[in-house]
């Protein structure tokens, strides 16, 4: 058995639903849509996959979608906390799996409908979907409502701690867009955006200095999934 998850595994397959405001569909069957693309890219069959992980936030359980995809019997499954913000830990999940023998192909996967469904916005008055919601009664009596203000209290503190600036910040921001501008499945395809365009924006979120904003580069809610395959190299 390795002792590193270096070249164990590797990511064979990447599948998505397009994005938009209201998917019209319920969450199961754009992560089935989804999960399904990533099998194909990844040149295998639903009988293949025999681990599934996704996040605690979230509705469709890796049994429900299992058997709407057809998979095989799991010999592995798991969830991750915090949602979006530890993206890199599903592929983490999956890759131990792998490199362990847990599992021969994972798919990595994500399914919102972040504004006709559950929104975050929401908070504690809307339906508790998760024990994850309930903690954030402790801070949304303050305002802190989207994870983008969330992370607008940690990026004060970084900004202080460190001497980052907004244009630091704004150059993150322009190199995301840019990634955008070459995807024509993404919101802001064919929508430029400069530093001087995000130093002279509103900012969405306080406290911060200036713009790590919802338009630029936060949570502006969509729907939508994407997932990836992960197997061995």
């Amino acid at each position: 058995m390795p002792t590193t998850l270096k070249n164990e595994a590797a990511i064979a397959g990447i599948g998505q639903t397009e994005y938009s405001k209201n998917s019209g569909r319920s969450e199961l069957q754009l992560a089935a849509e989804c999960v399904k693309a990533a099998i194909e890219d990844a040149g295998l069959k639903p009988e293949d996959i025999d681990g599934m992980t996704s996040f605690t936030l979230d509705a469709t359980d890796e049994i429900e979608l299992a058997r709407t995809v057809g998979c095989g019997e799991l010999s592995f499954y798991s969830t991750m906390p915090h949602g979006g913000g530890a993206a890199i830990g599903l592929l983490h999940q999956a890759a131990m799996a792998v490199a362990t023998g847990e599992a021969t192909a994972v798919v990595c996967y994500r399914a919102l409908n972040g504004r006709s469904g559950q929104r975050y916005s929401s908070g504690v008055s809307g339906d508790l979907v998760t024990s994850d919601l309930i903690h954030w009664g402790w801070y949304m009596p303050y305002g802190l409502m989207t994870p983008t203000s969330w992370v607008a209290m940690f990026t004060q503190r970084y900004m202080h701690d460190t001497g980052c600036t907004s244009e630091d910040l704004g150059r993150v921001a322009v190199a995301t867009r840019n990634h955008a501008l070459q995807n024509p499945d993404a919101i802001f395809y064919g929508k430029p955006l400069s530093l001087e365009d995000h130093q002279a924006s509103t900012a969405t979120r306080w406290p911060r200095s200036r713009k790590w904003t919802a338009l630029h580069k936060g949570c502006g809610k969509r729907q939508g999934s994407l997932p990836k395959t992960s197997t061995r190299r």
